[in-house]
């Protein structure tokens, strides 16, 4: 039998849940990123579509969700943080999922070849800003523990001190972008210009995958600071 309170049906389901379900989804798509740039630099053109396909996949779960939170988001006093701050952690989140996707998207349309001496640099980049997407998505599953707390206390503080540890792995993802970005300008006269010009586009995207992460623990240290 459904419930008749009026104060419940006010309150509807949390924004919470349905932006946690958002970034779990972001994170299953910024996951393919590496196997992506994997299946590059072996030269397995299939492996890059199949990873193209999976990341176009996610993103537009993802949109979903997101457009669904947007339509039915409340519109009451009575929403534990402001609408605003919500649906702007809510674009954070969505940017990161629409960043693999243009990656992926430019992979595919445009065929390129990873050449050998970004090869590891590059994948270690990736699997950093993972690293940045993944600690991201760890502080937003504690926004339950932090609404029950108020947004304070020791709860908060947990989850300040993720932010910083969130603040100092993005902070290793723009040192290994500067690093490949460097080695691309000392190697292009080996390439063409065009592709030089493509490949300092998808560093600086790669690189967006963690700036966007980052973004979201910020906004979250601002909603407790409040």
């Amino acid at each position: 039998m459904s419930s008749t309170n009026p104060f419940k049906s006010l309150l509807g389901k949390s924004p919470f849940t349905a932006l946690q379900g958002h970034m779990r989804v972001v994170l299953e798509c910024v996951h393919e990123v590496p196997p992506l740039f994997d299946a590059l630099a072996r030269g397995d053109n299939d492996g890059v579509k199949s990873a193209k396909d999976r990341i176009f996949e996610r993103e537009a779960e993802a949109d979903r969700i997101k457009n669904e939170l947007r339509n039915h988001l409340p519109k009451s006093l009575f929403m534990p943080v402001d609408r605003r701050d919500l649906l702007e952690v809510l674009q954070m989140q969505d940017s990161i999922a629409d960043t693999a996707q243009d990656i992926a998207g430019l992979l595919v349309e445009r065929p390129m070849e990873l050449p050998g001496f970004m090869q590891e640099p590059m994948l270690a980049l990736t699997h950093r800003c993972v690293d940045v997407c993944e600690m991201s998505a760890k502080i937003i599953e504690e926004l339950d523990e932090l609404l029950a707390m108020g947004f304070r206390g020791r709860e908060a503080s947990r989850v300040e001190e993720m932010v910083g540890e969130l603040n100092k792995i993005e902070d290793e993802t723009d040192e290994l972008g500067l690093e490949l970005a460097h080695r691309l300008f000392q190697h292009e006269d080996e390439i063409k210009p065009v592709s030089v010009m493509m490949w300092y586009q998808l560093i600086q995207w790669v690189g967006d995958l963690a700036d966007y992460a980052e973004k979201v623990g910020d906004r979250l240290r601002l909603l407790i600071a409040r």
